[in-house]
């Protein structure tokens, strides 16, 4: 990957340090939670300090995270505020036809004759399944659209292109 940068991931954001032997506070930014028992390796804020995780464990929903390179509360201070982030390569790979929020928000959606839907607003995490939601910036309306197999012909993320196959009475 010469010349080309990193994509970096945010998976966490330190909100606070933990006892006084340089541990971290982390508010999880994924629904995995586990995702960070696999974490080797991860970067530290704007700059991207490369960190390596020598002890994970969670406690009410957050995650207290050892770094290896930091044994002292007032070596991790200044992290606070800071997000984690992964690299590609350490990113979760998912099965197919499962897609992380982030890769599908700002798709453009066309339907199946090719006609411009909108652009994918938000995604809302139903618990059924989730709800794409869909803005048509030029009719200034917005499409809720199941995220269900029988709607999509095909998630391009690549591309950041979605072609639907909408029921009738999906999109007026």
């Amino acid at each position: 990957m010469v010349g080309e940068e990193m994509d970096y991931i945010k998976v966490g954001k330190i909100i606070n340090t933990h006892g006084i032997k340089g541990e971290v506070k982390v508010f999880p930014l994924t629904d995995n939670l586990e995702r960070f028992d696999d974490l080797k390796k991860a970067y530290l804020g704007e700059k991207k300090i490369k960190v390596e995780l020598e002890n994970v464990k969670y406690h009410k929903g957050l995650v207290i995270i050892k770094f290896k390179e930091y044994n002292n509360i007032n070596e991790i201070l200044s992290f606070k505020d800071y997000f984690i982030y992964v690299d590609e390569e350490e990113r979760i790979v998912l099965p197919e036809n499962h897609f992380f929020i982030y890769d599908i928000l700002g798709c453009q959606v066309f339907d199946s004759m090719g006609k411009n839907i909108g652009i994918v607003e938000d995604v809302i995490q139903a618990s059924s399944n989730d709800v794409y939601v869909i803005k048509d910036e030029k009719n200034n309306k917005e499409y809720l659209i199941p995220a269900v197999r029988q709607f999509f012909l095909e998630i391009n993320i690549k591309e950041k292109k979605i072609i639907i196959d909408p029921i009738e009475g999906m999109i007026e």
